[in-house]
């Protein structure tokens, strides 16, 4: 149904795309993958009719086509879904389903029509829970990203490209999302589907092609590859080597944060103990109370029974100002929304934390901020550039100096790498443990358990609000699942 052959584009002079192709056959999602800056969404961008390819040709059922204008590319039956949506909150599902291409009678909008027919498409994917008159601020981001696929769908796509749709969603949201993928392509649409969550392109595409540098590596089918093959394709190493060594027993140090009896409205019973040079998993199904706890330790939604200490001193912070001051720091799940200042230079975001809570005897931060960025190995242009131009990978980057900028003994971690590509993510693993190694105590929450199990020296495991047990380094996955959906640890043997 589609194919692109030979896609070549450059930018200043700069070429990002290398003679690049891959095809697409009706009902197949077509996964595409490598790191930041290997050309996916330049590749999408330019079958969408954003950008103009240099060279190379489109075809779409057997006609050519040169796409200048992203309504040429939707009339021939392209339809793309960015991570950051294009939805008018203030509108209803119908307005923005229809928008700029509203139907009309006598003269006027017909909304009657307008209506029918997103209902109609509604039924057709089970938009469950939405109505045409629904205000899209009132829809989960799940449900706002259901509205994108309808208004996909209102323009007639044959062809649907998905970039990192997953990216916002929760985990229970991620298998809404998965249906609804799969009753598409039952219905003969062809889905391009890029993302940086392996495991979840294993389990919708048929194929895999690998981008790295603007080149074609390779495509590779899913039932006749691994995890490891595609990681070796998009970076030129195995996947063994994202997780750094584990900490030997001589290197964990003393206690620098411990709970007993906490609780509040969401958790309760907390039991815990934090040590230097340790980083500690926390895993859980979605709900279970994971984020509960690392913003209770925080202060931003407080512990109300229980007793807390930080390094040896008493200390239950009921708001993140006490937090910080007495060492804690939270790298926070969604980064955008609540780690970074995005229109503000990398030099602001890294000084945000020492600037508006300033500690007696803690060095200004401003003269060792090159040095900082260094230690997160950033990659950008210069300490003035706009946190929003940057990868995920170095965004989620800067969130950590702006932590380590306050000098924290305890360094929380919800989601530490959602939403950045493989290679960003084993320096990310390789920084965590580095930090472990100078003294941090480290909490991290994951919903990647092979992320959990191959950065943890122990694993706490959450189940409806409440510790359900702890388990050793490298505990099966059989044995985490088996805690967080309420069942008992499994005997040694079964474990192993």
């Amino acid at each position: 149904m589609l194919t692109m052959q030979g896609v070549s584009k450059s930018f200043l002079g700069v070429r990002v795309l290398h003679d690049v192709g891959l095809d697409l056959e009706p009902g197949e999602v077509h996964a595409v993958v490598g790191e930041n800056g290997a050309g996916k969404s330049t590749l999408m961008k330019i079958l969408a009719g954003e950008h103009t390819a240099d060279t190379g040709t489109i075809t779409l059922d057997g006609t050519a086509h040169h796409f200048a204008h992203p309504a040429q590319a939707q009339a021939a039956g392209i339809g793309i879904i960015h991570q950051e949506f294009a939805l008018l909150a203030h509108r209803t599902v119908a307005e923005n389903v229809f928008l700029g291409r509203e139907p009309t009678r006598r003269g006027l909008v017909d909304r009657r029509a307008m209506e029918r027919r997103t209902a109609e498409l509604l039924a057709e994917i089970d938009g469950t829970g939405i109505t045409p008159r629904t205000l899209v601020r009132d829809l989960s981001v799940a449900r706002q990203q259901t509205v994108e696929i309808v208004k996909a769908l209102a323009s007639d796509v044959s062809v649907l490209v998905m970039d990192e749709p997953t990216a916002p969603l929760a985990d229970h949201e991620v298998e809404l999302l998965s249906a609804l993928v799969r009753r598409l392509t039952a219905r003969g649409l062809g889905i391009l589907y890029i993302s940086h969550r392996l495991r979840e392109v294993f389990d919708l595409a048929g194929r895999i092609t690998v981008l790295k540098d603007g080149r074609r590596v390779t495509t590779l089918r899913t039932d006749a590859t691994d995890i490891d093959e595609v990681v070796r394709a998009m970076v030129g190493r195995d996947l063994g080597s994202y997780y750094p060594p584990r900490a030997r027993p001589e290197e964990i140090g003393a206690a620098r944060l411990t709970v007993t009896g906490g609780g509040n409205d969401r958790i309760r019973g907390i039991g815990l103990t934090l040590r230097a040079g340790e980083v500690v998993g926390v895993a859980g199904l979605q709900g279970s109370g994971r984020t509960s706890l690392v913003r209770a330790l925080f202060g931003a939604a407080p512990f109300t029974t229980g007793a807390m200490t930080v390094g040896g001193g008493p200390l239950r912070p009921t708001r993140p100002r006490q937090a910080i001051r007495g060492g804690i720091a939270l790298v926070t799940e969604d980064r955008k929304a609540e780690g970074l200042a995005l229109r503000q230079s990398v030099r602001d975001n890294a000084l945000l934390v020492t600037r508006a809570v300033p500690v007696r005897g803690r060095p200004p931060a401003a003269r060792a901020l090159t040095a900082l960025l260094e230690r997160v190995r950033l990659h950008a242009h210069g300490e003035d550039q706009q946190v929003q131009f940057l990868s995920g990978g170095n965004q989620q980057k800067v969130v950590i100096a702006k932590w380590l900028a306050a000098r924290p003994q305890v360094l929380l971690f919800d989601e530490p790498t959602r939403g950045v590509d493989v290679g960003a993510k084993a320096a990310i693993h390789t920084l965590v443990r580095e930090l472990a190694r100078e003294g941090l105590a480290v909490l991290s929450i994951s919903s990647e358990l092979p992320e959990l199990i191959g950065m943890s020296d122990r694993i706490l495991v959450m189940s409806e609000g409440r510790l359900a047990g702890e388990l050793p380094a490298g505990a099966p996955e059989e044995a985490i699942m088996r805690l967080a959906t309420g069942g008992t640890e499994a005997p040694e043997e079964d474990a192993a």
